[in-house]
């Protein structure tokens, strides 16, 4: 592999890996958030006392709302992980559909992007 093209995969497997990290910590605090409360916990009632059932479905829809952006968290984070593969396989940067190459801008932005804008937009994905 030439220099420069070395230099800019170091450049994205970092942009990579710092991004991935950030998502394992969002979604392991949501999960501290979300999963290991009771709802008396979560709704901060720490007596015996029931609390009401309006409270509860705000809890429930609360719980479920963090669940999902975990849920969504997760899909980005293997979408990550295929990237920083295709960057060991040596294939980063072109894309799926065409075999073209991925703009530089393109991944710059968006460095799990595994498709380039042209087939994006041709198959609306």
């Amino acid at each position: 592999m030439e220099k420069a093209k070395k230099a800019q995969m170091d450049k994205f497997k970092r942009l990579l890996e710092s991004k991935r990290a950030r998502i394992v910590s969002d979604v392991e605090r949501l999960k501290l958030q979300t999963l290991r409360h009771s709802q008396k916990d979560a709704a901060g009632d720490l007596s015996s006392y029931s609390y009401h059932m309006a409270d509860a479905g705000s809890d429930a829809a609360e719980r479920e709302t963090m669940l999902d952006l975990a849920s969504t968290q997760q899909k980005l984070l293997e979408k990550i992980n295929k990237s920083l593969e295709r960057i060991e396989q040596g294939v980063y940067g072109t894309c799926e559909l065409c075999g073209g190459a991925i703009d530089a801008a393109r991944l710059e932005a968006l460095p799990e992007a595994t498709v380039c804008i042209k087939c994006m937009n041709k198959y609306n994905l």
